[in-house]
């Protein structure tokens, strides 16, 4: 156990997608199963998945004993309303929390474990970089939780970071995938090839 939990947003509708997206095959696995297999493998203690749309499927998918359901009762609410809806779900336990959209399958536990153990040496707000840009997920410490639960709607997570950037380590990791979500399907397919060698089942 790290004391460290997880919050996976998974309430939007995918509409650029034209699919949804958590529930879509990669690998032997759907994208959701996938992140939430990167985050356990990295010794994450407790995930908090965040629903809306499709909430119902989704808990019924990913039922087990460290994860945890919060509902977002509006889909289309910006992201930061799922942040401050999942913080209420993170247990008392927890020192910090990792923050990552549901649409990021690839990000191996590796990488999680090197963002962990830089806030285990001190570091309180840890963002990974991969070849100069910013990506997922990102670590917070406890000391921050407060201000997770009342985040602005508007400016989101960026706006946290950015008005605590002399707190913030920006952490270079080895692995594109950071910064490889799944907004459209080519982005989709683009990802599966590259981590799989091969394209996703037709649909």
């Amino acid at each position: 156990m790290t004391g460290v939990s997880a919050i996976l947003l998974a309430a939007g509708r995918s509409r650029r997608m034209g699919a949804f997206k958590p529930l879509l095959p990669f690998g032997k696995q759907t994208v959701i199963e996938s992140a939430i297999a990167n985050l356990r493998a990295a010794g994450v203690s407790e995930i908090v998945v965040v629903v809306g749309w499709r909430g119902d499927e989704l808990e019924k998918k990913l039922a087990a004993p460290d994860v945890f359901f919060a509902i977002n009762s509006n889909p289309d609410s910006p992201m930061a309303t799922s942040i401050s809806t999942g913080m209420y779900f993170v247990g008392e336990a927890s020192a910090a929390v990792l923050i990552t959209p549901a649409d990021y399958p690839a990000i191996p536990a590796g990488t999680i474990k090197s963002i962990i153990e830089a806030w285990q040496s001190g570091a309180l707000l840890v963002q990974p970089e991969y070849d100069g840009s910013g990506g997922h997920p990102v670590l917070v410490a406890r000391k921050y939780f407060k201000e997770l639960l009342q985040l602005d709607a508007e400016s989101g997570l960026r706006g946290f970071f950015a008005g605590h950037r002399n707190d913030t380590l920006r952490l270079v990791v080895d692995s594109p995938f950071i910064a490889r979500d799944l907004d459209t399907w080519e982005d989709y397919v683009s990802l599966h090839q590259d981590v799989f060698g091969e394209s996703p089942p037709p649909g």
